[in-house]
């Protein structure tokens, strides 16, 4: 169990202990699917000599098993347990990490049971959770299989006329039926509603001479995939083609710069120099990538600012972009691993310009 590892570091940073909810954090440290049952608190405390305790409510008895646990039902203060449960692992006060994600209601109860110093789990859990180990990269490289499949499949399906949600819904329905479902909600952004980087699947109807900026992804055994394709429907604007060419071009650059003891920063400089150099520096508004995994964005941040040192097992995205208000945009995002010391391209979709 990986949360050995998280003892040794809280050890090195003198940490005193953890509280962890439910998330990608608890499941990897513990292997735990415990899902937030709400607004009923669901917390792991971990102390500095490794021994632990959960605190769920009672809707899990049937669910977790051979696990320390202490039950609570509704009725009872939840927070009275925990302090019991803290009190057993000698942490009524001292330097705590706590889940970022935490609910603010529950950390707010927790205050209160102890003159606590605060500090976010991901401080050390991230050290942990961006070096992939093989099977890890195994179920990734699975869940990018999927994407690129559906990207096959939906280039054969009549395009024309559907609505921009209509077609994300019917990408979702094939993603959910290839894999364990979506990582995020697909985005379909057409014609000149794909200048928004992050547009919202409307009641836009794709129609010839448009491009449409498709973003999607699968989730595998708990682990995310990510792409990015754009497509033409007929014959698009040629400033629109000539756009294409050159995100592609800032994607391949990247794309080869990633090698193992290089600043994550070093990639975004290889894009963001490609984009700037045909004239669209102003128009690439978001950072080159992000980290893929457990979480559709974790850690390393692919951006200007990046500072993280690329190591061997690192999965990110590479996906530059432009968008032109009132023209529209394109966007290539593939999902890479740093692997015997150079970036390989889990994601395999077509890169050239589809035209349907």
């Amino acid at each position: 169990m990986r949360l050995h590892k998280l003892v040794s570091l809280m050890r090195e940073g003198n940490f005193d202990g953890a509280l962890i909810s439910p998330g990608t954090n608890l499941y990897y440290l513990t292997g735990l699917t415990v899902h937030e049952a709400g607004e009923r608190p669901t917390i792991l405390a971990v102390n500095a000599d490794g021994d632990y305790g959960l605190l769920a409510p009672s809707l899990y008895e049937n669910v977790i098993g051979d696990f320390p646990v202490t039950f609570w039902r509704d009725g009872e203060n939840p927070y009275e347990k925990l302090a019991w449960i803290l009190a057993e692992l000698h942490l009524s006060g001292g330097r705590i990490l706590v889940e970022d994600t935490m609910r603010a209601d529950w950390l707010i109860n927790v205050m209160k049971l102890g003159p606590f110093e605060f500090h976010p789990l991901s401080s050390l859990v991230r050290e942990l959770r961006m070096r992939k180990d093989a099977k890890e990269i195994e179920r990734m490289k699975h869940a990018a299989k999927v994407v690129d499949r559906v990207f096959e499949e939906l280039l054969s399906w009549d395009l024309v006329g559907m609505r921009e949600r209509e077609l994300a819904l019917k990408m979702e329905m094939t993603i959910r039926e290839l894999s364990d479902g979506i990582s995020f909600p697909p985005i379909v952004a057409s014609g000149e509603n794909a200048a928004n980087p992050h547009h919202e699947p409307g009641d836009r109807r794709l129609r010839r001479g448009d491009m449409v900026i498709l973003d999607y992804g699968a989730r595998w055994k708990g682990y995310c995939s990510d792409i990015t394709r754009t497509i033409a429907i007929g014959r698009p604007d040629e400033r629109l083609v000539g756009i294409y060419e050159t995100v592609k071009e800032a994607q391949e650059r990247a794309y080869r710069t990633v090698r193992e003891g290089i600043p994550a920063r070093e990639i975004d400089r290889a894009a963001r120099e490609t984009i700037a150099e045909a004239g669209y520096g102003r128009y690439f508004t978001h950072r080159t990538g992000h980290g893929l995994g457990l979480d559709v964005h974790e850690e390393p941040y692919i951006g200007p600012d990046g500072e993280v040192v690329l190591g061997e097992g690192m999965t990110f995205t590479i996906e530059p972009g432009i968008y032109v208000p009132g023209l529209g945009g394109v966007r290539i995002e593939d999902d890479v691993a740093v692997q015997e010391g150079r970036g390989r391209r889990l994601t395999r979709a077509e890169r050239e310009l589809v035209r349907v």
